[in-house]
């Protein structure tokens, strides 16, 4: 009998439902809030929230009519319980919730950062010992798996996250939001000019992005005080080479010392160009994996957590309808979810 699995993802700014048979891909639905968030240069919570309350249902519907299935044929619901925003989080799980109270059908909890990893199942099986890269608006972990389901976190950031360090350097330089992608665009046009700060330089795998962002802002605003302009594309590929490398650094190092058979991408960051060319570049000839996800699968999506949802289905990891949203829910710690 095949295992249909129903998967919600609402942990910011995206409200998407997928729907996985076995293991092909029947639908992956995602409405997008960023023309809404734009004009605030970030994301908004309660307008995140909101816009989700009026967009599950609908793409609910286009999610099941686009599988052609009903909800009679799903074996089980996978939702996002965190880590993400309280509110948007919420939404998402009241709709899991209510629709297995409905329809009398297990609830599977779902880590973001976990699903974001096992969408690399999508191009390959992952191999193990394995090293995740997971780099995103708010997390910038790095994570070893020794089997399917055991995660350790190595190293983390003691403040911004990566993604929102570059929203940040994009907003001070005058760019939009997200600031990823003009970023790394204007960074092929620019040469690392600027010199910058590369803030936990050192032997653990930790790191810290609030030194290099607010050195970029304190460096433009003294330019722009003293009359001058700032060389864009230059600051741009200074920024991206200076805050990518401590990804790179950190990397390599934890590949080599923990002996990994493959090395995966995960979060919205893994679609930036460089970091895709240099891991590639840097780990060819070495008879490591390297897996990068598609495009798609960078951003915010709820295919990927019914892929987890349809592995996490086999283990029978079931939530109790009296489940809540756990906005700092850490990846080493999945399986608890007793609140």
């Amino acid at each position: 009998m095949s295992k249909i699995i129903l998967g919600i993802e609402s942990s910011c700014d995206e409200t998407a439902v997928a729907i996985v048979k076995d293991d092909e891909l029947l639908a992956n639905i995602v409405s997008t809030q960023i023309d809404v968030h734009t004009k605030y240069g970030g994301v908004m919570p309660e307008i995140a929230s909101r816009l989700h309350a009026e967009n599950i249902s609908i793409v609910l519907k286009e999610a099941l009519d686009k599988a052609n299935v009903t909800m009679e044929d799903v074996s089980a619901i996978a939702v996002t319980r965190g880590p993400g925003l309280i509110g948007a989080l919420h939404v998402g799980i009241q709709a899991a919730k209510t629709l297995a109270l409905l329809y009398d059908k297990p609830l599977i909890p779902v880590h973001h950062l976990a699903g974001h990893i096992y969408a690399n199942e999508f191009v390959k099986p992952l191999m193990f010992p394995l090293l995740a890269i997971v780099v995103s608006g708010g997390n910038t972990e790095l994570v070893l798996m020794k089997d399917h389901l055991d995660f350790e976190i190595i190293g983390e950031t003691k403040d911004d996250a990566i993604g929102e360090c570059y929203d940040k350097v994009a907003r001070v330089m005058g760019l939009p939001y997200p600031g990823g992608i003009p970023i790394d665009k204007l960074s092929k046009e620019g040469k690392h000019t600027y010199k910058l700060p590369q803030p936990l330089h050192d032997k653990s795998y930790d790191f810290s992005y609030s030194g290099l962002k607010t050195s970029i802002i304190n460096m433009v605003h003294n330019i722009e005080q003293k009359g001058k302009k700032i060389n864009v594309p230059d600051l741009c590929c200074s920024f991206q080479e200076t805050a990518i490398g401590m990804i790179l650094e950190k990397s390599l190092r934890a590949v080599e010392e923990y002996k990994v058979k493959q090395v995966v991408l995960a979060g919205g960051v893994s679609a930036n160009s460089y970091l895709r060319e240099q891991i590639q570049e840097r780990l060819k000839n070495t008879g490591i994996d390297v897996v990068i996800p598609p495009m798609w699968c960078c951003t915010d999506n709820a295919a990927m957590i019914a892929k987890l949802g349809s592995r996490l289905y086999d283990e029978k990891i079931f939530a109790p309808l009296s489940i809540s949203v756990d906005p700092s829910w850490k990846i080493d710690d999945f399986r608890n979810f007793n609140n």
